[in-house]
């Protein structure tokens, strides 16, 4: 596949931090956004099919306040990929953050995270010692449905080809609908940001299909235990904890929302009317509630 070029004027350059797994060494890339010097810091982390760009909008608004940092979680965008997918899972994205986080030299750090992103942000804020300050957990909680990460391991394992980009953003706009009502140049984006052109000029999803192995291989039993280690997780954050829920979630159930917000760091419930999974945090609405509650 080929790798996407470098935003243009108005965007970030991208870096790169050197992360390992047990299969060896991997690039992991991040935007960073604002001043590099400023120690006030917030990381943002997209869902499981989608990449740092998702968060242009938030990290446009918030970069005077902050310095922002958008990365690639491996294995999608501008990141290397594994060279055993069996890793593609949540010890190693926690790893490669606090890999991350050593490189911003930050005393403590807010954080965003959009469903993947989020459960990433729970089990690194659930740890002793972790520099997490105000997290946000963008429509996602430790629930898990077995039957959902089977469609979702094979949605991610299908392999999908366009001839046109047009044909290709077309598709993005079918499985992305729940993200709600966004104008044609905002769906445009979001196409653009997650379809790449191969070798033979097709435009291909931005991810490395490996990225299913682990869905498609998890058990019933598996994914009880992975349950009750995210619910353990969550119980143990102490930061102020704001979560965002699309009134028409199937994932974030509003039983999983009411319970994370009365157990736990009893987070602050937001609900947004006429979305899905998940918020897309592109809008003003949405991205005036992460500002209040990040800079109250």
């Amino acid at each position: 596949m080929t790798i996407p070029p470098a935003p243009g004027p108005g965007y970030p350059p991208i870096k790169y931090v050197q992360c390992i797994s047990p299969g060896g060494l991997h690039r992991m890339a991040y935007k960073e956004w604002g001043d590099p010097r400023n120690r006030n810091v917030l990381v943002c982390v997209h869902g499981v099919t989608r990449v740092s760009d998702d968060f242009d909008a938030l990290a446009r608004e918030l970069s005077d306040v902050y310095r922002v940092v958008c990365p690639d979680v491996v294995g999608r965008g501008r990141s290397g990929w594994l060279r055993n997918p069996a890793y593609y899972l949540l010890p190693q994205y926690v790893s490669d953050m606090v890999t991350l986080l050593a490189r911003l030299d930050a005393d403590s750090v807010d954080w965003v995270g959009t469903s993947m992103g989020g459960l990433i942000g729970m089990g690194l804020a659930g740890l002793e010692g972790n520099s997490i300050r105000r997290l946000v957990l963008n429509d996602i909680g430790p629930a898990l449905n077995h039957a959902a990460l089977e469609r979702i391991g094979a949605y991610i394992g299908e392999q999908v080809q366009f001839d046109t980009f047009e044909e290709g953003e077309q598709y993005i706009r079918t499985i992305t609908a729940t993200f709600g009502p966004h104008a044609d140049h905002e769906w445009k984006k979001l196409a653009a940001d997650v379809l790449r052109q191969d070798a033979e000029g097709k435009w291909i999803r931005h991810y490395d299909p490996q990225l299913a192995l682990p869905f498609k291989s998890s058990t019933v039993e598996a994914t009880a235990q992975a349950e009750a280690m995210l619910w353990a997780a969550y119980d143990a954050i102490r930061c102020p904890t704001l979560l965002l829920r699309g009134a028409e979630s199937d994932l974030l159930t509003a039983e999983t929302a009411r319970d994370m917000a009365s157990r736990g760091p009893k987070a602050r419930l937001v609900e947004f009317a006429g979305v899905g999974h998940a918020p897309s945090l592109m809008h003003g609405d949405q991205i005036a509630v992460v500002q209040k509650f990040l800079l109250d």
